[in-house]
């Protein structure tokens, strides 16, 4: 595990990544063009775990698994973490809406959005895993 939630700046990470409910996910296409896209996330085991469309993210993920995940800064551009990792389209995962921590996390936003988390998992059908390798904050 990346992280160790017995060093200060670690669990500072850890809460953030508990706690936040946007990141920025980059992928690479096959032609070495940088996509970066807004997701949902969820922090579990130590691992990111991520559920998308069947979009190029995915196609990308499969061929290039190398991946970037960043969370926004503060105000002032502080407050910045960059996580590089492998990520693996993992389709043995459950669904999004069998998951209550996920659920606690983004069935507001999902009802915002006029879903059920029933129709969300419909749509984001995809479970990605990023496994981190290094990190920068």
């Amino acid at each position: 595990m990346l992280f160790d939630p017995s060093n200060e700046n670690h669990a500072r990470i850890i809460s953030r990544l508990d706690r936040e409910r946007l990141g920025w996910l980059t992928t690479v296409f096959p032609d070495g063009r940088p996509a970066s896209s807004l997701i949902w996330f969820l922090w579990r085991e130590g691992e990111l775990l991520v559920y998308s469309q069947d979009t190029p993210r995915v196609t990308n993920i499969e061929s290039h698994p190398a991946v970037c995940f960043n969370l926004n800064s503060n105000d002032e551009g502080g407050d910045v973490l960059v996580i590089n990792g492998d990520a693996v389209v993992d389709r043995s995962q459950p669904r999004c809406d069998d998951i209550p921590e996920y659920l606690a996390k983004y069935a507001s936003a999902m009802r915002s959005l006029g879903l059920t988390p029933q129709k969300f998992a419909d749509r984001y059908h995809v479970p990605i895993r990023i496994t981190p390798q290094s990190f920068r904050a």
